[in-house]
């Protein structure tokens, strides 16, 4: 009762979590578009308002004219639509769901004993420190550099710099798995940190500041646009993280770190050719393939580098059984898949039961490679080949 109460709540914690960073990442993609396609206004009026920027689009049937206040606009309406939530509720699912799958069990999901054997209260709290330490190094960063000349480009490469460190960290301590998550959910972590911290706080102080009569220092928005703009070339980088958990080939590989490092430096490319995009269209800066050619041109290294081996194959097929299987499941399966612990509902202790199971184990082992999960018990490839003939042939019960 217990794991399947469990995947109930991974089921809703997941299913929030996608819809609600849908949301987010919808929100941020519109408004880097709407900065970046911004016009100089024509009607005098608008001038006087002191609007810097117009934009008139059609959608739905209907025509748009959103403007931008070089400041803020005269008069505080009486309605005003606050961008917040979004990124509160994907960190707070995001974090949910990271506690239940992952931090719940450090044992099985976040330590791997071949590459660091420690003890799960310590693997939950470098987990953790990650989250934190990457944040307060990176907004030291911003704060340091954020407004020096050629700011924008000191923080940015200090900050791959960052992200490279922190990638071969979290490999060398943490399940390849655990680590890819690990990288998006501290990256997510600064990007509603700079929500929470930066954009937001600056946000009240101008209504604040007009609410008072103050005259409203634009320097707040210079900085939530700032770290706004940071959070949009996050975003690829962390989408990749999250989904990688259901490829292997990614993070079982040796140099997992670097593939890790090449996706999310293809990812921020990609971005950057979509945000600089939009003002080509203006004719504010030449047109930006060259972002896009970078990243694509990473894509294809890896793709290269990772295609598996050629392997011979047997001078004649050869049909294994269940007595050849059965010693490789009693060794690699049955602690989780046994009489006493049935793990997902699935038992593999009797040759109707693997049966009933082939494709999933097929899947699983062949396929996939998931499981075992994080090969805790040291699933071989030969065996793995065991698998696929017997699979192959039938999945034959004698």
């Amino acid at each position: 009762m217990e794991t399947y109460l469990f995947d109930w709540a991974n089921l809703l914690l997941r299913w929030l979590h996608v819809i609600v960073a849908i949301a987010w990442i919808g929100s941020s993609f519109y408004f880097v578009f709407l900065d970046s396609s911004l016009t100089p206004p024509e009607d005098e009026q608008l001038k006087k308002d002191g609007v810097s920027g117009e934009l008139w689009a059609l959608h739905g049937g209907g025509f748009y004219h959103p403007v931008k206040f070089k400041a803020a606009p005269p008069k505080l309406p009486e309605h005003l639509h606050w961008f917040y939530w979004e990124s509160y509720s994907t960190w707070l699912s995001g974090f949910a769901l990271f506690l239940i799958s992952y931090l719940w069990s450090p044992s099985v999901y976040l330590i791997d004993p071949r590459i660091m054997e420690w003890s799960p209260a310590g693997a939950i709290t470098a987990a953790l420190a990650f989250l934190v330490v990457f944040w307060l190094l990176y907004d030291a960063i911003c704060r340091t550099l954020g407004q020096s000349k050629n700011g924008d480009a000191k923080v940015g490469a200090l900050v791959l710099v960052l992200v490279c460190i922190a990638a071969y960290a979290t490999t060398q301590m943490f399940a390849g798995r655990a680590a890819f998550l690990l990288m998006g959910a501290m990256l997510a972590t600064a990007m509603s940190a700079n929500v929470f911290f930066w954009i937001i706080p600056g946000q009240r102080t101008m209504v604040a500041d007009m609410k008072a009569g103050r005259p409203v220092d634009p320097i707040h928005g210079i900085r939530g646009k700032q770290r706004s703009v940071h959070n949009t070339y996050f975003t690829l980088p962390v989408l990749f993280a999250m989904l990688s958990n259901h490829y292997s080939f990614t993070y079982a590989h040796p140099q997992n770190w670097l593939i890790l490092i090449g996706m999310m430096f293809a990812g921020a490319a990609i971005r950057q050719f979509f945000v600089m995009r939009h003002g080509f269209k203006l004719g504010r800066n030449p047109h930006p393939w060259k972002y896009a050619a970078v990243g694509v041109v990473v894509l294809l290294a890896l793709i290269v580098w990772l295609r598996p081996a050629p392997v011979a194959a047997p001078a004649a097929p050869e049909v294994v059984g269940y007595a050849q299987i059965r010693p490789v499941i009693e060794q690699r399966c049955l602690m989780c898949h046994g009489e006493v612990l049935q793990s997902k509902g699935v038992r593999l202790d009797s040759p109707e039961a693997l049966k009933q199971h082939a494709q999933t184990v097929y899947q699983q082992v062949v396929i996939s490679k998931l499981m075992p999960l994080n090969n805790a018990t040291g699933l071989t490839d030969p065996e793995r080949a065991l698998f696929e003939r017997w699979f192959s042939g039938g999945a034959k019960t004698e």
